[in-house]
């Protein structure tokens, strides 16, 4: 792993930075292959690195991998401003330049397909990963409850950014319904964002600001706690091309409730290894959240199922999953051992 530092940009820009950061990732590629490196190709991930990548693949005549994590298109719900425009040129002139584009689920392979009308077959589909025991047993972390709630409420946990995107505004209109038929639920919001003062003036027109606790910005560690402790864990996305945090929460034993878009509809099988909720609906989320804490021995099932399926996520397999991607690429029946420049 090599790191560049970005020197700072004239412009104010983000994109200036990123400009600058393709410059620092050329000069540092140059002087490894000076040094006498050799690489069977190159893996870029998303628009941020499209210039170098497409310079290097020029360059040494190399192969290209691209990755496209998630689409500017999809975020924003459509291409809305000239920044915009720029970044969704740049994701698809990184998706025309390479020979193999991964994505992390069928929606996103739909995606990728419909915005920058990418043929089915240049596409691969590759999951994100997790591995269980990094996320320790829930025993482990039931003393730590105090801190976020009584002894006898019981925790609706949310973990993710606070963008609009994430769907937390869905969440806490869904609240009120919850508490009529669960009193003693807490609802635990952990992440920052953009959109932390609007969702704190949410809780106040509900009247719900003393069920309703905003964590902050929570460590690993901290995240395993609060895992530990959850009854269910809910990420009511509106945009989600993955979602590793509803993964995580699966292979930490929490049952989940998604909403039924993006990636999430590809980890969840309604009523199988977790619950699925109408993306947006307030009415639906609470439902399906009222559910599990009123059965708590059929959420315990659709827990236990997820955390014995969840090996399909293997670190391992997936590596191997992208070691095939580049023999594609690449025409080696061999494992690669020169390098990749990722």
């Amino acid at each position: 792993m090599h790191r560049v530092h970005v020197m700072k940009p004239d412009g104010g820009e983000f994109v200036h930075w990123a400009f600058q950061l393709n410059l620092m990732m050329l000069d540092a590629c140059r002087m490894l292959a000076d040094s006498g490196l050799r690489f069977d190709l190159i893996h870029a991930h998303d628009w941020l690195v499209c210039y170098a990548a497409k310079t290097l693949k020029n360059l040494f005549e190399l192969p290209l991998v691209a990755t496209i994590h998630a689409t500017e298109h999809g975020r924003n719900q459509g291409i809305h401003t000239e920044l915009q425009r720029y970044i969704s040129s740049m994701e698809w002139k990184l998706t025309y330049e390479a020979q193999r584009v991964i994505v992390c689920s069928t929606y996103m392979q739909e995606e990728v397909e419909r915005v920058f009308q990418l043929p089915h077959g240049k596409l691969e589909v590759i999951p994100n990963g997790v591995d269980p025991e990094l996320l320790g047993q829930r025993e482990q972390h039931i003393g730590a409850k105090h801190r976020y709630a009584g002894e006898n409420e019981r925790i609706v946990l949310f973990v993710g950014r606070l963008v609009r995107e994430k769907g937390v505004h869905t969440l806490l209109e869904a609240v009120p319904s919850i508490l009529a038929d669960c009193p003693e639920a807490k609802v635990v919001i952990a992440g920052k964002g953009p959109a932390k003062e609007e969702l704190e003036q949410l809780t106040d027109r509900l009247g719900i600001r003393g069920k309703v606790l905003f964590a902050g910005f929570v460590s690993d560690e901290e995240r395993n706690r609060l895992y530990g402790m959850a009854d269910v864990a809910v990420f009511p996305s509106l945009y989600e091309p993955f979602g590793i945090v509803a993964l995580e929460a699966m292979a930490a034993g929490v049952p989940v409730v998604v909403a039924d878009v993006g990636g999430l509809a590809d980890v969840v099988q309604n009523g199988h290894n977790g619950l699925k909720m109408l993306p947006g609906d307030a009415c639906s989320l609470s439902r399906q959240i009222r559910d599990l804490l009123a059965n708590p021995q059929w959420a315990k099932r659709l827990a236990e199922t997820a955390l014995n399926e969840i090996g399909r996520y293997n670190w391992n397999r997936i590596a191997q999953q992208t070691i095939d991607a580049y023999k594609k690429v690449t025409r080696k029946t061999a494992n690669l051992v020169e390098g990749v420049i990722s």
